[in-house]
C-alpha cells in the first residue's frame, strides 16, 4: 500500500508517476456528459483527427485501452492458433498476454542490455515458417531499431507490431512513432505520457487494415452504413470486439492534446539534465541512446550495480524509484516459452527508474541529481 501511494503521487516522497489532468477539462467533459450522447460518436471522431499530427498518419482507431490495441493489431496481422510471435519479455505483461489470447506461441528474443529494446540480430535468428509477427516495445519511450526490424519483416513476409504504449511523442529518424510499421499501439492509461483516464489507439500503415479494424472494434458492425432500423438488418461478416473509445474519454483526450507538447518538452528537459549530470558516474549509469531517435521519456532508466542498496538509499532520501516492469519470462503463465536470454539477464540485474516527469520542480530535479551523485560517490569508497 505504501509503494502504491508513492508511485501515484501521494505521501511525502517525490513520486515516480503522477496523473496530469488540467482543470480546463471540466467544461468540455460536462458538455458531453449531459449531451445525451456519451458512446462512440462525433467527439471520438474529432479526437482521432486531432491525433493525426502526432503520428504523421491518419489511419487511426481510438480504442478503450492499449491492450485492446495490441490484440486488435494481432488479429489484423493474421495471428491465430499455433502461430508464432517473436516478442520481448522486457515489458508489461499486457504486451504478451494478447498473444496467448490469440492462441499463438511466444518466441522470446533477447534485448540490448543498454536500451532494453529488442535485438534485431536475435529476432532474425528466431524466424521460422510459423512466425506471423514481430512485437517490439519502446522501453520507456525510446524507439527500437525500426529500420532493421521492418527489413527482417519484409524479407519474411510478416508484420511488425510496435507496442508504443510508452512512446507517444517519440520520434525515429525525425518521424513520429506511428508512421513506420504495419501496426503501432498506444496507451492513454492514467499515468502514461497523456491520459484519457483509460484509452488507447491503434495506428495502421494501410487504409484497408484501418477500415477492417474500424469494424472489428465494435462487434464487426459497420456503424456508418445506411440503416432503415438502426443496425437490426445489418449482416455481420466476422466477429469483433467491444474495443471502441467513447465520447467521454475522447473529450478528455482533446483537452489533454492542448498541453501535450509542453508536457513532453518539460520531461525531455529533465532527462537532458540527468544525462549531463550522470554521464561520468561509475556506479550509477544511464542507458545508451542514439541521437537518431528521441524518447518521450515515460521512464528514465539507469543501471546500478547494487540495485537494492540504491533503492533503499533513495527511499531514505524521499525519492520513489522502481523497476516498473519485470521480465515476463519469469511468470508461470509463460513457462512453456523459456529460453536463454543473456541480454535480459544483464539488464534486469541492474535496471531501475527514477522520477523524470513534468511534475518535478527545479528544486526537486536538482535534489534528485544531488542524491544520485552522492550515492555514486559513497558507493565507490
Amino acid at each position: 500500500m505504501k509503494t502504491k501511494k508513492l508511485l501515484s503521487g501521494a505521501g511525502k516522497n517525490i513520486p515516480l508517476f503522477k496523473v496530469f489532468m488540467p482543470k480546463t477539462v471540466m467544461k468540455p467533459l460536462s458538455r458531453v456528459l449531459f449531451s445525451g450522447y456519451i458512446g462512440e460518436g462525433p467527439i471520438a471522431e474529432e479526437f482521432e483527427r486531432k491525433l493525426t499530427p502526432w503520428f504523421a498518419n491518419s489511419n487511426i482507431l481510438t480504442l478503450c485501452n492499449g491492450t485492446a490495441a495490441l490484440q486488435l493489431a494481432l488479429r489484423l496481422a493474421g495471428v491465430g492458433f499455433g502461430d508464432e510471435v517473436i516478442s520481448t519479455p522486457m515489458t508489461c505483461s499486457a504486451t504478451n498476454e494478447p498473444i496467448m489470447a490469440m492462441g499463438a506461441k511466444i518466441v522470446w528474443a533477447d534485448i540490448d542490455p543498454w536500451t532494453a529494446n529488442i535485438d534485431p540480430l536475435d529476432v532474425a535468428k528466431k524466424i521460422t515458417s510459423k512466425t506471423k509477427a514481430i512485437m517490439c516495445v519502446h522501453w520507456g519511450g525510446y524507439p527500437c531499431d525500426l529500420d532493421e526490424l521492418n527489413a527482417i519483416a519484409t524479407k519474411h513476409g510478416i508484420k511488425v507490431i510496435e507496442d508504443a504504449c510508452q512512446a507517444l511523442g517519440s520520434t525515429y529518424h525525425n518521424k513520429p512513432i506511428g508512421s513506420h510499421s504495419d501496426f503501432v499501439c498506444f496507451s492513454f492509461q492514467a499515468i502514461k505520457v497523456m491520459t484519457t483516464v483509460d484509452g488507447g489507439s491503434l495506428v495502421c500503415k494501410s487504409k484497408s487494415d484501418c477500415e477492417r479494424g474500424r469494424l472489428l472494434r465494435w462487434y464487426g458492425i459497420d456503424r456508418k452504413a445506411e440503416r432503415k432500423d438502426l443496425r437490426c438488418e445489418a449482416d455481420i461478416l466476422e466477429y469483433g470486439y467491444k474495443f471502441h473509445m467513447n465520447d467521454m474519454t475522447a473529450a478528455i483526450g482533446l483537452e489533454q492534446l492542448k498541453y501535450l507538447g509542453k508536457t513532453i518538452k518539460k520531461v525531455r528537459f529533465n532527462a537532458m539534465k540527468y544525462d549531463e549530470a550522470f554521464k561520468d558516474l561509475k556506479v550509477v549509469r544511464p542507458l545508451r541512446y542514439n541521437k537518431d531517435r528521441l524518447s518521450a521519456y515515460w521512464l528514465y532508466t539507469i543501471r546500478v550495480k547494487d540495485r537494492l542498496k540504491f533503492m533503499e538509499y533513495m527511499e531514505s532520501k524521499g525519492v520513489t524509484v522502481s523497476q516498473v516492469h519485470v521480465r515476463n519470462d519469469g511468470y508461470t503463465m509463460f513457462k512453456d516459452f523459456k529460453v536463454n536470454l543473456p541480454g535480459v539477464d544483464e539488464f534486469t540485474s541492474e535496471q531501475v527508474s527514477i522520477p523524470v516527469g513534468w511534475w518535478l520542480t527545479e528544486g526537486e530535479l536538482k535534489y534528485i541529481i544531488d542524491v544520485v551523485m552522492e550515492y555514486d560517490r559513497i558507493s565507490k569508497r
